[in-house]
């Protein structure tokens, strides 16, 4: 837990507490953040700290006060078997009033700057739906809301933007709810829904029966899209990842490489599982294996570079001669003084305005075939003409297709 407890006053009397978590900045735009059924637990303050990092100010207020104050219940079965009774009390519209007087005092606090938005998951993902119908929010994303199909008719008030995220295979939102939703939604500019295939109810709760890594991955980009959109805050994505390449590749500084990086990143390279995983691992691989074992006449020369909400994918030509020992890219093979040119591909992922994660991925095989560690003949693979073809289109295709020639005869028939 890296926030503090306030005090929300309710509307009609009384008071009820809400986690608050801080981004490193001190400010940001702010998120009203609705519970699971389980109350305001581990799993919640770790998604209030984990917006903390991309820049948002987090309030997640105990929506169960009126039944049982305080509660936080685990994964179990008897903890289910509780949440449910919970549940069952619980006054949706109360709630609603409850998000309402949260988002007033998030909206006073100096840490909160700009627009404000609530983030829900479960019964907060309804909750959140509903809170874009009927309070003024810039954005609202939900998460495997339960009930929204009995209230589309809200819909209509939506003034912001929302986001609904529907796991395909959840209970407790059938496929006849999940085609209700999504007709009655469809065509809305201001409304993005997704549902995600093969996965079940509470499918981004890490750690639970349910997770799924790639959809929560993919539905946290598309959250954090939509609050970047419609609030803020906007990093220069393409400058943090020039001033990281910088302390890479022409400075050689580590300690300045990882200070452009989060509390715990990683860095995988596909090819040859090298990197790193955490602060320390990294930074060991960084000192030891990367950042001074990269050949002196190394060149990175820009082709393309993508930039979204949350991420840069970068495609470069990766070119240097073989004089040193490059334990990532070729570890263990002793200098051989050949000449190698590659595209590479760098997937660089941000949380905030610091780095998060590299995945960097080239053709190993074509590597090999340059220096000579690998025979071609044969082998659908090719050397140096991948890097040569990426800059000059017209370089034929398709020469190490045998059946190439074939299909042009039938073509010509």
């Amino acid at each position: 837990m890296k926030g503090r407890y306030i005090d929300i006053p309710a509307p009609h009397g009384g008071a009820f507490r809400a986690y608050l978590a801080v981004p490193e900045s001190g400010k940001g735009p702010g998120i009203v953040l609705c519970q699971e059924i389980f109350g305001v637990n581990a799993t919640m303050r770790d998604v209030a700290d984990y917006y903390a990092e991309e820049g948002y100010t987090v309030l997640v207020p105990d929506l169960f006060w009126r039944v049982e104050p305080g509660i936080e219940l685990g994964y179990t079965e008897a903890g289910f078997a509780r949440a449910l009774d919970l549940y069952r009390q619980y006054d949706e519209d109360k709630g609603v009033a409850d998000i309402a007087a949260t988002l007033d005092v998030l909206r006073t606090l100096p840490e909160c700057q700009g627009e404000t938005g609530v983030l829900g998951f479960c019964m907060g993902g309804k909750l959140a739906y509903l809170a874009a119908c009927r309070l003024p929010v810039a954005c609202a994303v939900s998460y495997y809301g339960v009930g929204i199909e009995h209230a589309l008719e809200e819909a209509a008030s939506i003034k912001g933007r929302l986001v609904l995220d529907i796991a395909a295979l959840d209970r407790f939102c059938p496929p006849e709810a999940q085609q209700q939703i999504t007709a009655a939604l469809a065509g809305k500019d201001n409304i993005e829904v997704y549902v995600y295939p093969g996965v079940d109810h509470a499918f981004a709760r890490k750690g639970g029966d349910h997770f799924d890594k790639t959809s929560a991955m993919m539905a946290h980009e598309r959250a954090v899209a939509a609050f970047r959109k419609t609030m803020g805050p906007h990093y220069d994505l393409s400058a943090l990842w020039e001033e990281h390449l910088a302390h890479e590749f022409t400075t050689r500084n580590v300690d300045a490489t990882m200070a452009t990086m989060v509390a715990e990143p990683y860095v995988n390279h596909i090819p040859t599982l090298t990197g790193g995983v955490g602060y320390k691992e990294l930074k060991r691989f960084y000192s030891h294996h990367f950042v001074h074992a990269n050949p002196p006449d190394t060149v990175i020369t820009p082709v393309s570079r993508t930039v979204g909400a949350t991420q840069i994918v970068d495609e470069v030509l990766f070119c240097f001669t073989h004089t040193t020992e490059i334990d990532w890219m070729l570890p263990g093979i002793a200098p051989t003084g050949k000449r190698v040119e590659i595209p590479l591909l760098a997937v660089v992922k941000f949380r905030g305005n610091k780095l998060y994660h590299e995945h960097i991925y080239w053709d190993q095989a074509s590597v090999l075939v340059q220096i000579g560690l690998l025979d071609p003949t044969g082998l659908p693979t090719a050397g140096v003409e991948t890097a040569h073809k990426l800059l000059d289109e017209t370089i034929p295709s398709n020469t190490l297709m045998k059946r190439w020639d074939s299909s042009s005869a039938v073509d010509n028939a």
